[in-house]
């Protein structure tokens, strides 16, 4: 059996631009698509925590240690500078990879500068 099953996230990156008339995409500076290792041009899923959208698009390169998280293109009708979004990728794995399976999780401050990075998620309490 195979699974699909969160790879990676950067969780609750503030957007910095959000750009109509730029070739849609997503660009994250460089240290945060390593951190989470995402690869530029690789689909990724973005979850709008202000306005509950959610959307794919894929990784562009963003300079690093810039902070910038721009929305481009179409996807700029769905998030405007200012909000928080989760965006996430997602990998198949079978049984055995499972075994090994951890995700990159990766948290930011205010600037979207990386202040956490862990392999899982705490159980939620009741």
């Amino acid at each position: 059996m195979q699974r699909t099953m969160l790879k990676s996230k950067l969780h609750r990156v503030r957007v910095t631009h959000a750009e109509l008339g730029y070739e849609g995409s997503c660009a994250i500076d460089e240290e945060l698509l390593e951190a989470a290792d995402i690869r530029e041009y690789q689909q990724i899923e973005i979850y709008n925590v202000n306005n509950g959208e959610r959307f794919s698009t894929y990784a562009i390169r963003a300079q690093r240690n810039s902070g910038i998280i721009s929305v481009n293109g179409a996807a700029a009708r769905k998030a405007m500078p200012g909000d928080i979004l989760i965006i996430a990728t997602y990998a198949v794995y079978n049984e055995l990879e499972l075994e090994k399976y951890k995700p990159e999780l990766v948290y930011v401050d205010a600037m979207n500068r990386i202040k956490d990075k862990r392999r899982d998620i705490p159980v939620q309490a009741a």
